[in-house]
């Protein structure tokens, strides 16, 4: 009898580390869990990756579909390559010359390391947004409270806010102009606090700059914008 419980004992344990271990994950296999994270090691080649309750992870040169998971951050290594990235309560990290489809946030920072391309939109409602020198977005930038920030990157379909603060750092370029709307009733608290948007040397915005409430414009010398609207520039 004794031999018999420590067999068994043994498969459920083996079975156990067999199913927790990323590692048999073949290639191109869905991977799916509704509580918990999930770890992708680096190298791997997988189909798309979602969870609901807890973090994603994926290492270096990962290759993944969708990923997506409600209420937990993503991370996302250098060099990979992924399709939409979206969860509603949590940051998203991409690391540098990684490439995403589309990444969408409800609450949550989205970050872009040196390089990283994102062929459509990158939105979120609460959180600030960043690219870093290199990075590029295809689409449109879209959020409503947190700033906006390019130091070195490129926008190819417009900036688009009601609350946040943007800074088109230092030879960073958008296409597509910028819209500041007004807020609604639910941002309207929001309305004492004049956005910032400030355009930095050699940047370049092409199309219209629209602001339809009263924001606080200051532009380099040495920027290049489009036509302003609703707004009197500061130079410096």
């Amino acid at each position: 009898m004794q031999n018999k419980w420590a067999v068994s004992l043994a498969i459920w344990v083996s079975m156990t580390l067999l199913l927790a271990s990323p590692m048999l994950w073949a290639d191109d296999q869905d991977i799916s869990k509704v509580n918990g994270a999930i770890r992708v090691e680096s190298g791997r080649h997988v189909g798309s990756v979602e969870t609901v309750n807890g973090s994603i992870d994926l290492g270096d040169a990962v290759h993944a579909e969708d990923i997506e998971t409600v209420s937990g951050s993503i991370d996302i290594g250098h060099d990979s390559t992924v399709g939409d990235i979206n969860t509603v309560n949590g940051s998203v990290t991409l690391d540098r010359n990684t490439k995403a489809d589309s990444v969408e946030t409800v609450n949550g920072r989205v970050r872009l390391e040196e390089h990283v391309e994102v062929r459509g939109d990158v939105t979120n409602v609460n959180g600030g947004i960043a690219l870093a020198k290199g990075a590029r977005i295809g689409g449109q930038i879209e959020n409503v409270n947190g700033k906006i920030e390019l130091d070195g990157g490129m926008v190819g379909n417009g900036i688009k806010t009601t609350n946040s603060d943007i800074e088109i750092g230092a030879d960073s370029r958008v296409d597509g102009g910028i819209h500041v709307e007004k807020p609604n009733g639910v941002n309207f608290f929001s309305t004492r606090r004049k956005p910032r948007i400030t355009i930095g040397p050699n940047a370049v915005v092409n199309g219209t700059l629209k602001f339809d409430r009263e924001v606080e414009l200051r532009i380099s010398d040495s920027a290049k914008v489009g036509k302003i609207v609703g707004a009197t520039p500061i130079r410096e």
